[in-house]
């Protein structure tokens, strides 16, 4: 998109009016000024702009972070395809753009998976300053809308990850990223709109559940996805995610809690390692509770679409632990499971191997079924 340069057409007028109202009937007098002597000089008050305090705790956050903040260039290419004009084969071409940040001296740029997905695809990170690091995808997260590239090099400003759990509604927030993958560093501010948000996102036909987002009113535009939603301090608290169609300042970000997991997972591991136990399920609450006859009005209803997408996913840890189709699951490790406190974000928050006990409604009964977690596989 590009923005034609506007003219700005200043226009004075001085006028002096008396108005006055008699019998219903206003009329207007205008008197013409004094004949010009010479130049008037009008003294006019200066004062300097001065910026209210959270002015320029915005603004002091913005100017630190955002060498931090980097533009992802998506390259692909056409092959043998030939140009209009010249006849010879093009090379990569920008096809898409996407936001991340540094989260490591040594080039380690987090940003949201679908941006780069694309096996076939190259990836850039453009900096600031306009320097451009060709980059590596070192890991995707199986689980969620993350994933991690590698720039060679070192020194770079990393970002500082905040705890998102302590993050509260109504609480001051700034979306910085590449918006429309063409106004690089563009930034918003809103608030912390909701907490702990469960939806389901997606694009060109292929939909993702989100899990524990932060839903704020700071603008998100395409092109803003893995950008950094950050508090007055400058910490991350998450990462710009997914906008709603047809509704305004209504945006979602990854909290940072799940990002830092996911860094250290990928650090030690050379990919992101997720816990899984193998079920479809819908979260029960006080509608879901009475539409399915259960007595209980929390937990998660373990419950597939068909054969082709079954409840409990064969092969895995559920399968093995005796799980079944309409299970509820109850509590794990004594945690209960709920609307703010999912099943799929209480696994998230544990690791492959270990075993976990569970509280399960079936028939009308409960029990405890240990189960051992496994690692999710990547598809």
């Amino acid at each position: 998109m590009r923005i034609s340069q506007a003219q700005l057409i200043l226009v004075a007028l001085f006028a002096a009016i008396l108005g006055g109202v008699a019998g219903g009937t206003a009329v207007f007098f205008a008197s013409a000024p004094p004949p010009l002597s010479g130049p008037y000089v009008i003294e006019m008050p200066r004062e300097e702009l001065r910026l209210g305090v959270q002015d320029e705790a915005v603004t002091d956050v913005v100017e630190r972070v955002l060498p931090s903040v980097v533009s992802i260039d998506i390259k692909q290419s056409l092959g043998d395809a030939p140009t209009l004009r010249s006849g010879f084969p093009l090379g990569p071409v920008s096809v898409g753009g996407g936001t991340g940040f540094f989260i490591s001296e040594d080039g380690l740029v987090v940003t949201n998976r679908h941006v780069i997905s694309d096996p076939e695809a190259e990836y850039v990170v453009i900096t600031q300053d306009g320097e451009e690091y060709p980059a590596t995808v070192l890991a995707l997260d199986p689980a969620m809308d993350l994933g991690v590239l590698k720039v060679e090099g070192s020194g770079f400003p990393a970002l500082e990850l905040g705890n998102s759990d302590a993050i509260k509604p109504g609480q001051t927030v700034i979306a910085i990223g590449n918006a429309l993958a063409e106004f690089q560093n563009s930034v918003t501010k809103g608030v912390v709109s909701g907490l702990n948000r469960r939806l389901i996102a997606g694009e060109f036909g292929r939909t993702e559940l989100i899990e524990e987002a932060i839903q704020t009113d700071a603008a998100i535009n395409p092109g803003n996805s893995g950008g950094p939603l950050l508090t007055l301090d400058g910490k991350v608290v998450g990462m710009n995610t997914a906008i709603t169609d047809g509704a305004q300042s209504l945006g979602f970000a990854l909290p940072s809690n799940a990002l830092l997991r996911a860094v250290e997972s990928a650090r030690a591991y050379g990919r992101i390692v997720r816990p899984w136990i193998g079920v479809r399920y819908v979260p029960v609450d006080k509608e879901v509770a009475e539409s399915e006859g259960l007595d209980r009005d929390y937990g998660a209803l373990v419950l597939g679409s068909g054969r082709r997408d079954p409840g409990v996913v064969p092969g895995s840890p559920a399968e093995k632990a005796g799980l079944k189709e309409r299970d509820v699951i109850l509590e794990i490790n004594g945690e209960r499971i709920g609307i703010r406190r999912s099943l799929a974000s209480i696994v998230a928050r544990l690791l492959p191997g270990e075993t976990v006990e569970l509280k399960v409604l079936r028939d009308g009964t409960e029990r405890q079924i240990p189960i051992v977690l496994e690692e999710r596989p990547s598809n």
